[in-house]
């Protein structure tokens, strides 16, 4: 990772490259609709097209493959687990606080989209409005307007 090598992933095949091994590629031709390589003493003809950031998309023999480039700084956060996804679906929603349900905002029943408003907490004489994290259905209710619940309580199950 920290060796200056470049990881490609190719159609869901990863490959490494050594800087000298990059440096050793020459590009002979360029134009919008055909690039030529030349690699050591194998000759390469393909387009390639830019898709996304670092991602291309390149053919040739009739052949399409999506190539995805990972430089130093992107194997350093692949190895830190911060490419993952940051949440997790959750199968309840509990209060993050001790306080006094104020207003229910879904019924049993209903699906629900991401930060979408859940229902509102009195706590500390400040009112939380809880959101969901991500889509689901409400699966059941276990609170109603007007109770005090503690921190950690199950509020609302989730499907």
């Amino acid at each position: 990772m920290q060796n200056g090598n470049l990881k490609l992933s190719v159609n869901g095949f990863e490959f490494e490259f050594s800087k000298q091994e990059i440096e050793s590629l020459q590009v002979l031709e360029t134009s919008q609709k055909q690039t030529t390589a030349l690699l050591g003493n194998s000759l390469y003809k393909g387009k390639v097209s830019e898709v996304a950031n670092k991602t291309f998309e390149t053919g040739t023999q009739g052949r399409t493959f999506q190539v995805k480039i990972k430089d130093n700084l992107d194997q350093l956060i692949d190895s830190l687990g911060l490419s993952k996804p940051k949440t997790s679906k959750l199968s309840s929603i509990k209060a993050p606080m001790p306080g006094l349900v104020i207003q229910i905002a879904v019924e049993e029943g209903q699906t629900v989209a991401e930060n979408d408003k859940i229902l509102i907490l009195e706590a500390m004489k400040m009112e939380n409005v809880l959101r969901i994290p991500h889509d689901a259905t409400i699966k059941k209710v276990l609170v109603k307007s007007g109770q005090a619940v503690d921190k950690g309580q199950v509020l609302i199950e989730l499907e």
